[in-house]
Formats: C-alpha cells, sequence, structure tokens
C-alpha cells in the first residue's frame, strides 16, 4: 500500500517544476490528474529528443499520471474542472500570479466550493513582491540570489550550472514539502490552505553557508575563495593524466591526512586551514602529483581509502555504477509501442510503503472518457 493512495491532485503546471512535484506524490501513491489543454498539452511533450511523439522528459516526470484534456476557458470545460476540484484534495498550477484569477479559478473561488483543498502555486518569485509578476527561468532565478555569482573559478566568468537548481530543489521539492505539510494539518483540521512557493526563495535557501558567512562577516564574498568552492586544496578537482578529474572533499582534517599520506605529501597534512597564498601553492603541486596518472590508476589507489576521493564520472558511467544499480536508480519502465523508456529511480527510500514506478506518462488526453465518466459522471461534450 502506498502513503498517498487517498489522495487526488489536478495538476495544470507545465514544463519541470510542477510535474516534477506531482511525479514525486504519484510515485507514492497520489492519483495525479493532468489538465492538459487540447491538441497541445504540456509543453514539455515536444521537445527533442522524442521517444515516441512525446518527449523523452516529458516520459521521465510524467510516469505514474492520468491526463485529461480541458480548455480551462470554455465554460462547460470549466464547470468539469471545478467538479473535479470538489472531489480532489490538491491542485497544482505554475501560472505567473494572476492567470488563475482571470480564469475564475484562483484559490478564493476553489476554496467555496471545497474548504478542504489544498492549492499549490509554484511561480518564479511568488505570489508577492514587486517581481512577483516577472517572467524568468531558472538562471533568472539562481542569478537573483547570489548563487549564479559565486558559480565558477576565480577570476573567471560565472558559469551556468549544468542542472535546474531552482527549478527542482527550489520549486519541486520544497512544493511537495509544502503540499504534505498541508496534507497533514488538514487530516487534523479538514481545512485545506494556499501554499506559495517561489523558486527564487526557494534557491536563495540553499545557501545557508555562504549566507551565514555574509551576514555574520559583511564581507563581499568573492567567486572561488570560499573554502567550498574551490579555494582550498583539500576541496577541489584535479585532472588526470588522460584529461580526467579526480574529486577531493576531504573537509575533515583526518580524511586529508590520508589524502595527503596516500600522494606522498604528509608535510601537507597539517595546512589544511592555511592562508590562500599557501592554498594556491599547495594546489598547483597537488595538480602535478595528480597529473602524473590516469582517473583508473587513481581511483584503484583510493578504493581502499578513506578520503573523500571520487572520480567524476560521465552519465554512461553512471548509468553503469553499481552503486546506482542496487539502489535502483534507474529502471527500464516497459510500454507499449517504445523500446526506450528508463526512468530515473526514486530517491526516497521507505521501508514499508516504498514507492513505485507503475505505469508510463500518460498520451494527450488518454483518461478524460474516464476520468469525467467516474468522477463526475460527465464527458466531454457535455
Amino acid at each position: 500500500m502506498l502513503p498517498l493512495r487517498d489522495v487526488r491532485v489536478l495538476d495544470l503546471s507545465r514544463l519541470l517544476p510542477g510535474p516534477y512535484c506531482t511525479m514525486m506524490l504519484a510515485d507514492f501513491g497520489a492519483e495525479v490528474i493532468k489538465i492538459e489543454e487540447p491538441e497541445v498539452g504540456d509543453y514539455a511533450r515536444h521537445m527533442e529528443p522524442l521517444l515516441d511523439e512525446n518527449s523523452a522528459l516529458f516520459h521521465q516526470i510524467n510516469r505514474n499520471k492520468k491526463s485529461v484534456c480541458l480548455d480551462l476557458k470554455n465554460p462547460n470545460h470549466k464547470e468539469h474542472f471545478l467538479q473535479l476540484v470538489k472531489q480532489s484534495d490538491v491542485v497544482v498550477e505554475s501560472f505567473r500570479p494572476g492567470t488563475m484569477e482571470k480564469l475564475g479559478l484562483d484559490y478564493s473561488k476553489l476554496k467555496e466550493i471545497n474548504p478542504g483543498i489544498i492549492y499549490c502555486a509554484i511561480t518564479g518569485y511568488g505570489q508577492t513582491g514587486p517581481d512577483s509578476k516577472r517572467a524568468g527561468h531558472d538562471l533568472n532565478y539562481i542569478s537573483q540570489t547570489g548563487l549564479l555569482d559565486l558559480f565558477g573559478k576565480k577570476d573567471e566568468s560565472p558559469t551556468v550550472p549544468a542542472a535546474q537548481i531552482a527549478d527542482i530543489g527550489g520549486g519541486a521539492m520544497p512544493a511537495v514539502i509544502g503540499i504534505l505539510l498541508a496534507v497533514i494539518e488538514k487530516n487534523k483540521s479538514g481545512v485545506g490552505q494556499f501554499v506559495d512557493i517561489s523558486m527564487t526563495d526557494g534557491a536563495l535557501t540553499w545557501l545557508p553557508i555562504l549566507f551565514s558567512e555574509y551576514l555574520a562577516t559583511g564581507e563581499h564574498l568573492k567567486r572561488g575563495e570560499q573554502a567550498l568552492t574551490g579555494a582550498k586544496a583539500n576541496y577541489n578537482l584535479y585532472e588526470t593524466k588522460d584529461k580526467r578529474y579526480l574529486a577531493v572533499a576531504a573537509v575533515e582534517p583526518k580524511f586529508w591526512e590520508v589524502f595527503c599520506q596516500t600522494i606522498g605529501k604528509d608535510n601537507f597534512s597539517w595546512e589544511i586551514n592555511a592562508p590562500q597564498s599557501e592554498q594556491t601553492a599547495m594546489i598547483q603541486t597537488i595538480q602535478q602529483i595528480i597529473q602524473a596518472k590516469t582517473l583508473e590508476e587513481w581511483a584503484a589507489i583510493f578504493s581502499d581509502k578513506e578520503a573523500c576521493v571520487s572520480a567524476v564520472l560521465t552519465f554512461e558511467e553512471a548509468t553503469n555504477h553499481p552503486q546506482f544499480n542496487e539502489r535502483g536508480m534507474f529502471s527500464l519502465l516497459d510500454q507499449p509501442g517504445s523500446s526506450h523508456n528508463t526512468q530515473l529511480g526514486i530517491p526516497i527510500k521507505l521501508s514499508e510503503t516504498a514507492g513505485a514506478i507503475k505505469t508510463a506518462a500518460p498520451k494527450l488526453g488518454e483518461h478524460t472518457d474516464e476520468i469525467l465518466k467516474t468522477i463526475i459522471g460527465a464527458d466531454i461534450g457535455e
């Protein structure tokens, strides 16, 4: 039995943050019904590369869901949606503030017909503030927090991250937590609530270490000069003989000591907190040593050493890594008409009510008739 088996979610979101949030809910048993615009649907369906008529990304983050096509500007379809709201627990949307109000489907309207509804809005900047209605994407959100300014090496330009930090870490994950907190409260009081998720707010809270330093000292933080951003020798990347990279994260002295002994530089072990000029010299010396062997050779050398050293892997290597394989972090989902639909696994491991990947992402409108008839006793033509 899955823990969210009695929770019904109406998902109006598109692209990445909202669908990722509802995927996590669906993985643990929530009935997630995607409400999509007829003919177009979620924009993510059309992004390259495609697995069938839908994108690989869409298949990845819309598993375990159902799809219903409704035009919310159509009075009949709008009424169908309102009837679904009466029979649901959660609504998730990712439109700019004011969009749902124009449709007459904002939280104040929905709670009139279902006081227990939990309404989660995931937006770039939140429902309030001077930027609330601004357009933006992940790069804009992390730039505003100061995070992007610290991404990259000293004396070089900021680096664009490969992952969508604000979308997932600042939006989808807090949305899941907010929804579950609201579900817990609803189970006690019977009352729903509005969950206001700002991806920029969420990304800002990713910076407790850096902001605690800034707020305590008032000193301007510069790119590449913080302990955990590559300024120190014990937390850095080193290039190997075969142009690969070794990640060294020997934060604690005991790990740093083992690392230094292993590379033949015992005298570095007591210099873990040396001034920056000495850190730079150590980094240069360590780089020369690491460059003398291949990544495979270093991986073998450190395989039995407690030094917090690891190889920087490619996606191909990560996919075949025994650690991920044993924990089920890549699994092939059988799907009619598609020969390849490998899913990223479920990172939350519950001992008694583990999540499950049961169904592939739905085709556009695949469940429209089924949902309307079984839940509200209507069909799309009514």
